[in-house]
């Protein structure tokens, strides 16, 4: 493959996994601490809308982009000893800690509170949702947070010269 496209293919890698990273940690670190300060219907309300707002093309293409381009800069790097390895763990990390958490740890939890009318339910079963959303999306979202951040590191350490 041409040079340049191997290039392109890695700087989009690290461009797209360190925006990745960056949502992530800054979600870690701002979002959910904010909104578990506000009352249990306020902390539900807040975390539909965002769910609602953040599924965007954009957001698509930044939080799911790498998973494609990560293998992709892995293969094209095949030949390059120590790059590929670390490139090859950026992947799987990035495709088994963000991907597959969060299409089987994340996504399930917004969706039962996507299907919930919250301004129908009684206070008891606002405080029961809280308790089955708040602390697993959480925990779900420190994996994302931390396969997202080793990923990135794993491409930057890919680009170190090893002679």
């Amino acid at each position: 493959m041409d040079y340049n496209i191997k290039i392109i293919i890695l700087a989009l890698s690290v461009l797209l996994t360190g925006l990745t990273a960056g949502l992530c940690f800054t979600w870690s670190n701002a979002v959910t601490p904010g909104i578990a300060r506000l009352d249990t219907y306020s902390f539900l309300k807040a975390f539909q809308s965002m769910n609602r707002v953040i599924i965007n093309g954009k957001f698509i293409i930044v939080f799911f982009g790498p998973v494609f381009l990560l293998f992709l800069n892995a293969y094209l790097h095949k030949t390059d000893g120590l790059s590929f390895w670390l490139f090859s763990m950026a992947f799987i990390l990035f495709f088994v800690g963000v991907g597959l958490v969060t299409v089987f740890g994340n996504v399930p939890l917004n969706n039962l509170l996507e299907q919930t009318n919250l301004d129908s339910i009684a206070k008891t079963e606002l405080q029961e949702l809280r308790i089955k959303f708040e602390q697993p999306w959480n925990y779900w979202h420190t994996i994302r947070t931390l396969c997202s951040f080793s990923s990135f590191i794993l491409l930057i350490l890919g680009l170190i010269p090893t002679k």
